[in-house]
C-alpha cells in the first residue's frame, strides 16, 4: 500500500537562494551607467545612437548616470546584506520598469542594438525581480 509522504518544506526555494547571484550581476552592470556621469555626450551616442545638446542636457544626463549607478550599488550591497533585500528589490523593479515602459513608449527611433540589448536585459531582470517578490510574499518561510 502507498503510503503518503510529508513534503520538506524547510528547502530555500531556488529564486530565494539564487537572488543574491541575480542582484550582484544586475548591480554590476547597471552601476556601469557612472560612464554618464562621466561622459554624458558619448555614453549617449553610444546607447542611443544620439546626443543632446547644452547645459541643461549635461546636467540632467550626468545625473541620471549618478542615480542609475546608485541603483546598481544598492543592488550589489544588498546582495550581503538579506535584510533589504527586498526593498531594493522593489526599488530596482521599478526603476527598471519605468525606464523600459519609456523607451517602448517613446524612443522606438533610438532603439539602437546597445539600447536594444538594454531593455531586453531590464526586462527580464524585472521579471527576476517580480518573481522572487512574489515568491517571498507567498511563502513565509522563503526569507531573503
Amino acid at each position: 500500500m502507498l503510503q503518503p509522504t510529508t513534503a520538506v518544506h524547510n528547502q530555500t526555494p531556488r529564486i530565494v537562494g539564487g537572488i543574491k547571484w541575480v542582484m550582484l550581476i544586475s548591480g554590476l552592470l547597471t552601476s556601469s551607467m557612472v560612464y554618464a556621469a562621466i561622459d554624458p555626450q558619448r555614453a549617449l551616442g553610444s546607447m542611443f545612437g544620439t546626443t543632446l545638446e547644452g547645459p541643461l542636457a549635461e546636467v540632467l544626463v550626468r545625473n541620471w548616470g549618478v542615480l542609475v549607478t546608485l541603483v546598481g550599488l544598492l543592488l550589489i550591497y544588498a546582495a550581503f546584506n538579506p535584510q533589504i533585500r527586498t526593498i531594493v528589490v522593489v526599488q530596482a523593479a521599478v526603476s527598471k520598469a519605468v525606464f523600459v515602459a519609456l523607451m517602448l513608449a517613446y524612443f522606438s527611433q533610438y532603439f539602437t542594438p546597445q539600447a536594444l540589448f538594454t531593455i531586453a536585459l531590464d526586462s527580464v531582470t524585472v521579471l527576476v525581480f517580480g518573481w522572487y517578490l512574489l515568491r517571498v510574499a507567498l511563502d513565509p518561510t522563503a526569507k531573503p
